[in-house]
């Protein structure tokens, strides 16, 4: 098949982040749920500004990490700490998955690239993976405090989950401005 047949299965095949809600926001009856691609789209803005106030990161990095790291759900859907998935499942299961979306494009389009990049992620070492994995936190949780906001809603668990597990100085600075605004102390967008 030709590059441009590889590509082009490859963007249809992303159309599934499009149009897949994210899981925990339905579990919990949110009203007109953010997409994947939504979330993937936003954290990749989070990387752009994040990385700002860590220089010695590599910006364009952390915004094709954020960019790449839930693609595999294009595949295997959102799958939630609640599902009945074995984390050794669902990482066999994501795996699998960036092998097809890397022989689906081929190293000639960074196919390569893109399942290094998502397994950097998921081994969370690096200090670009490190700052992702929190943004990936961060996002959930001003999506939570948006939706409480906008539908009324608790959502006190998403909050609970993060809780003390932010690695980075910036992932714990955001993170306290953002349930600062939840508790009403500051100016709430």
């Amino acid at each position: 098949s030709t590059p441009a047949s590889r590509a082009i299965d490859f963007l249809h095949l992303t159309r599934n982040l499009k149009t897949t809600p994210r899981t925990g926001w339905v579990n919990h009856g949110v009203d007109k749920p953010e997409s994947i691609a939504d979330h993937m789209y936003r954290m990749s803005l989070m990387a752009m500004v994040a990385s700002k106030s860590m220089p010695h990161l590599d910006q364009s990095r952390c915004v094709k990490l954020a960019l790449i790291h839930d693609l595999a759900e294009a595949i295997v859907g959102d799958i939630t700490p609640h599902d009945p998935v074995t984390k050794v499942e669902k990482a066999a299961m994501e795996t699998g998955a960036m092998r097809l979306i890397r022989g689906m494009l081929g190293d000639d389009l960074g196919g390569d690239e893109i399942e290094a990049l998502w397994q950097e992620y998921e081994d969370g070492v690096t200090d670009e993976a490190k700052l992702v994995k929190d943004l990936d936190k961060l996002e959930m949780i001003v999506q939570a405090g948006e939706y409480e906001r906008e539908q009324g809603k608790d959502l006190s668990d998403f909050f609970a989950s993060t809780r003390g597990k932010f690695a980075t100085d910036v992932g714990k600075a955001w993170e306290a401005e953002i349930v600062s605004r939840r508790a009403g102390s500051g100016a709430a967008p």
